[in-house]
């Protein structure tokens, strides 16, 4: 049974820091691609950061230089560190992990959730 246990959220002033991390279980971790989503009330869920299997990493613009995306594979972790936070931070932040397949739809999994508030 897949699990991702997502931690580390909470409630910051602007300009301040948390680090979000994600436990996974039941999966072969190192060949899966990781990512943090977020979805904040009235909107979409989007991708904040993204790390491939082999490291590669990607960033929304709006935390690009503020959040940084990692993963520990002896550890079976992925965390986003955030850093500057602003108010437009503020969202529930989601684990993502996913690999594509030779035949037939990607394999994906969520976490359940974790809530981060930023305020003014």
């Amino acid at each position: 049974q897949v699990q991702l246990v997502e931690s580390g959220g909470g409630l910051v002033q602007a300009g301040g820091s948390l680090r979000l991390s994600c436990a996974a279980s039941g999966i072969t971790f190192s060949i899966y691609n990781m990512g943090w989503y977020r979805q904040a009330p009235g909107n979409q869920r989007e991708l904040v950061a993204a790390i491939t299997s082999g490291g590669t990493t990607n960033y929304v613009d709006s935390v690009k230089g503020r959040f940084t995306i990692s993963r520990d594979t002896a550890e079976n972790t992925v965390y986003l560190q955030m850093n500057s936070l602003k108010p437009e931070d503020t969202a529930v932040y989601y684990c993502n992990v996913q690999r594509m397949r030779v035949v037939g739809p990607r394999v994906q999994y969520w976490g359940q959730g974790t809530q981060v508030t930023v305020s003014s």
